[in-house]
């Protein structure tokens, strides 16, 4: 396994999805990470991320100097680099002119680290220090035109130090690089595949849950379908899932859930109807940070009392994926602003007194994805697209009604049955229907009409941190507006949103 010690890097997840594709397992660390731990991990090399502190301010993240000891590899990308570069006795320094985006890295000598790369190739920089003088035994490897020391290594000690970032597709030769690392230096093998990870987290379940039961929150998402199957086959009749029907689901989805887990794969499920409970409850709300609070009161309210007919339940188990564990440490970068609150049984394990199950908890979306295929689940599970967990809710813009909810429903139905007909839904990172709170006049049946719009938005995207809205086909388009207007009752106007995030988010609300 690789340790990637997190210095606040907007990378450091890319960092991790870069060696796991190369089918070698990583783990993300602050940099408090104690040496013992490091031994108790015992890696076949540690990658210093960058981060945006200078690396001579007074409280600017730092690892134990310690790990240079070891004997074990070390890479560092841009501050990353700074920090081994400062810990050894070199020094760095505020560059005169800063380097950011594309720069020609020109190799002076190839070593493990570049064998195979050219000797001209392009780099993703970003950084304002440079390395002022580097430590004894090291040697300068790369340069570009504003940055000497682009590259350096002590290749007897196996540290090496990047200015520029690997991990994004920018640098041409990145990947190449990284395998470098991996291989020709740590001498890693490919055993990271969803055979193996399979394995060790059906043995791992079973000797945390023993012979006690587990209770399960189940959405019908990727990733609480995936984490449900991959712990029903550790554990069997021992687990136990809710599916709360909360009335803010799209057309016919509860019935889905109901067919695939309970009747195909005979899973022990539990359905709560609560429909009424959460629509009535959003009455005359439209504020939609109240709408996601009042939703995730509801749900928990809902799962607990359902959970607590579950006799013996000692286990809470949840679809928590490795950005979500990452995010939440604020050792590795701070805190974020939030942007918009998720409904989540964050609360019930203390609540309920029970102990937390996490089987994805190390794994990365596409990594989901992959296990989801190897666990037996079909295309239709597996590449679903993603769902608010507060569903249609916050695709009304402004109050949730009965009447609302079904045209919303009716008109996203027909746009999930065009997207897929068109061969354009595992081409969508997003597709959906927004209903919103205004009506526009209209001519139906030569009389004047007075009824709401429908907007439709579909994005593409890697992994929603950035998104763009997707080229449909016109006539594509054109198919939908014709049907919604002719097939949903007390719709009159069909709209494109053709807005990229940043600067607008995904979801409307």
């Amino acid at each position: 396994m690789i340790l990637i010690i997190d210095f606040g890097s907007q990378y450091n997840q890319l960092i991790a999805r870069r060696v796991r594709e190369h089918q070698v397992y990583c783990q993300i660390e602050p940099p408090d990470i104690a040496l013992d731990k490091i031994r108790s991990l015992n890696p076949e090399g540690i990658i210093l991320s960058g981060g945006p502190a200078s690396i001579y301010e007074a409280r600017s993240p730092r690892a134990d100097k310690g790990i240079f000891s070891l004997g074990i590899p070390v890479l560092g990308i841009c501050y990353g680099l700074q920090f081994m570069v400062d810990a050894l006795g070199g020094k760095v320094v505020r560059s005169d002119k800063r380097e950011y985006g594309f720069a020609e890295l020109s190799l002076k000598k190839a070593g493990k680290l570049f064998s195979g790369v050219g000797k001209r190739t392009r780099c993703w920089m970003s950084h304002g220090d440079q390395i002022g003088r580097l430590p004894a035994g090291f040697a300068i490897t790369a340069s570009t035109e504003n940055t000497e020391v682009a590259a350096a290594e002590d290749a007897r000690k196996r540290f090496y130090g990047l200015q520029f970032h690997p991990e994004v597709v920018h640098t041409a030769e990145g990947k190449k690089i990284l395998e470098n690392f991996l291989f020709g230096v740590c001498g890693c093998e490919k055993s990271w595949t969803m055979k193996a990870f399979i394995r060790e987290a059906v043995e791992e379940i079973r000797q945390t849950v023993g012979d006690k039961r587990v209770v399960f929150g189940l959405s019908g998402g990727v990733d609480s379908s995936v984490a449900a199957v991959l712990l029903h086959k550790a554990i069997g009749r021992q687990l136990t899932c809710v599916f709360v029907d909360n009335g803010l689901l799209r057309l016919g989805e509860a019935e889905k859930v109901r067919a695939l887990f309970a009747k195909n794969l005979k899973m022990n499920v539990r359905f709560a109807r609560a429909a009424g409970a959460f629509v009535g409850r959003l009455k005359g709300v439209v504020d939609p940070e109240r709408k996601r609070k009042i939703i995730g009161r509801t749900f928990i309210e809902v799962f607990e009392k359902e959970a607590k007919k579950i006799k013996g339940a000692e286990f809470l188990g949840q679809g928590t994926l490795y950005p979500d564990l990452i995010e939440s440490r604020s050792a590795f970068g701070g805190p974020s602003a939030v942007i918009k609150s998720h409904h989540n049984v964050g609360g019930l394990p203390k609540r309920m007194k029970l102990k937390l199950v996490e089987p994805l908890k190390h794994l990365f979306k596409d990594e989901v994805r992959l296990l989801g295929k190897e666990l037996g689940l079909s295309d239709d599970v597996v590449w679903r697209q993603p769902f608010p967990g507060p569903g249609l809710a916050v695709r009304i813009v402004g109050e949730v009604t009965e009447k609302r909810l079904a045209i919303l429903k009716n008109a996203d139905a027909v746009l999930m049955e065009e997207i897929r007909a068109a061969n354009y839904y595992r081409k969508l990172w997003q597709s959906f229907a927004v209903l919103l709170p205004i009506k526009s006049v209209g001519i139906m049946g030569d009389q004047r009409t007075y009824e709401y719009i429908i907007a439709i938005r579909a994005v593409t995207s890697e992994d929603a941190m950035t998104a763009d809205w997707a080229r449909l086909p016109h006539e594509l388009l054109s198919r939908v507006s014709n049907r919604i207007i002719n097939e949903v009752r007390g719709v009159n106007r069909v709209v494109y949103d053709i807005s990229s995030k940043p600067p607008s988010t995904i979801e409307w609300e």
